[in-house]
This record gives C-alpha cells, sequence and structure tokens, in this order.
C-alpha cells in the first residue's frame, strides 16, 4: 500500500470513529434521519442479496456498469492491502445499491448524473472509463472532483458528488451489516469494534484495556438465520 492509499485509509477511518458510526454500530445520525423521513423504507440485507451481490448478479439500482464504476471508485477511497479490508473488501457497493433502492431512493437522480459526468470527464480526459484507468489516474479523478476541478458537472457538483461518495463508503464500511456493508464485519475488525456480544464477564466488565474481542453477531444475524 502506497503512503498514499495509508493516509486515506486513516482519514476514512477517523472520519467514520468521529461521526459515531462505529459506536452506534449502525447508520450514521444523516442516513438515520433520512431513513426515517424517506417515502421507500429498506428492508434488511438478507443472504439472498449478499448471494446477488457476490454473484455479480442483477442489483436492485446499479446496472452492472454503474456498479463497477462505484465499487473501484469506493475502492481509491478505501483501499484494501494485506490484512486491512478496503471497500471491496467491505461490499460497500452492496450498502449504496441497497440504500438508494430504499432509504436513500431520493439521490438516486443525483447518482444517475454524477456518474455520467464522471465517465463524460474520465473520456475526455483521457479517453477511458473511470473503471478502466490505472489507480493513479482513478486518485488524479478524485483528487480533481474533490477540489471542484473536474469539468462537465453541473448537478451534481463535482465537489458534492466527490462528498456524498466519501461519505457513503464510510457507511457502508462501518455500518451494521444488515445495511448491506461491512462484510463479514470487516470495518469493525478493522478499528477493533467488537459488535454486539452475548455477554460480558466480570473480567471484562472490570478490565482497563481494550477490549479486543472479534465481532460476535450485528443485527443481520435476526434476518439470516
Amino acid at each position: 500500500m502506497s503512503k498514499h492509499d495509508e493516509s486515506r485509509r486513516k482519514f476514512l477511518v477517523g472520519a467514520a470513529v468521529g461521526a459515531g458510526t462505529v459506536a452506534t454500530g449502525g447508520l450514521p445520525a444523516d442516513a438515520l434521519a433520512q431513513a426515517q423521513t424517506a417515502a421507500v423504507t429498506p428492508a434488511p440485507a438478507t443472504a439472498h442479496d449478499h448471494e446477488h451481490a457476490a454473484e455479480g448478479a442483477l442489483r436492485a439500482f446499479f446496472n452492472q456498469d454503474d456498479a463497477a464504476t462505484i465499487e473501484a471508485f469506493a475502492e481509491r477511497l478505501m483501499p484494501g492491502a494485506a490484512g486491512k479490508p478496503g471497500a471491496r473488501d467491505a461490499n460497500v457497493i452492496n450498502y449504496i445499491d441497497l440504500a438508494l433502492a430504499g432509504a436513500y431512493s431520493d439521490q438516486q437522480d443525483f447518482y444517475r448524473r454524477g456518474l455520467a459526468a464522471l465517465d463524460q470527464y474520465c473520456r475526455t480526459t483521457y479517453n477511458k472509463s473511470f473503471v478502466e484507468l490505472s489507480p493513479a489516474q482513478q486518485d488524479e479523478v478524485i483528487t480533481a472532483l474533490e477540489a471542484g476541478k473536474a469539468a462537465g458537472f453541473t448537478y451534481p457538483s463535482a465537489a458534492a458528488f466527490f462528498n456524498t461518495m466519501r461519505t457513503h463508503t464510510i457507511e457502508g464500511m462501518f455500518a451494521d451489516p444488515v445495511y448491506g456493508g461491512n462484510k463479514d464485519f470487516a470495518g469493525w475488525r478493522l478499528v477493533g469494534f467488537p459488535g454486539a456480544q452475548p455477554m460480558f464477564t466480570t473480567a471484562d466488565m472490570q478490565s482497563r484495556e481494550a477490549f479486543t474481542r472479534s465481532p460476535m453477531a450485528g443485527l443481520q444475524a435476526k434476518v439470516t438465520r
């Protein structure tokens, strides 16, 4: 992993912890608020949902090309490395896809237009789609988006598209797996969050050391049995 990748990873992990995602074990406050006011409330992700995501079958919202772009984009925001899961390992694409088919359905047009502008920018600048670019070129595109310097974006703006993707990547990495991401507790394991535990021993309760037991269960345990 390059220093650039490691720096990005540390930033996103810090942002997730600061937002309270890990502490709540669910969607961050802004996501919960949207879930409560959205016209359609998402059903928890089931084993069937995860199976489809793993096989690359039809998704709830994205077509395969858009899903590949989102997956590649999220992976550059949260790159994986040996022993350190990234966005692809955590199945962040599945989280975003299910959210856009449910609680975030009001952002469907935002994503459609943003992805179209992103594709046009990449083809104009590099004569390739985003997924065809090298990791270094993908980082250049993302940097241009963050700085609002990527041409061709109107609604959403380049910066708004970047910020939304960053937020949703963090959510997909660290929210409870019931929402479709954080596969195998990848995000929780990364930051040492134990998730729901069936019991805590007296020694656990009295210890002043960081709790290090592996995650045992999330809300998804109720829907995948």
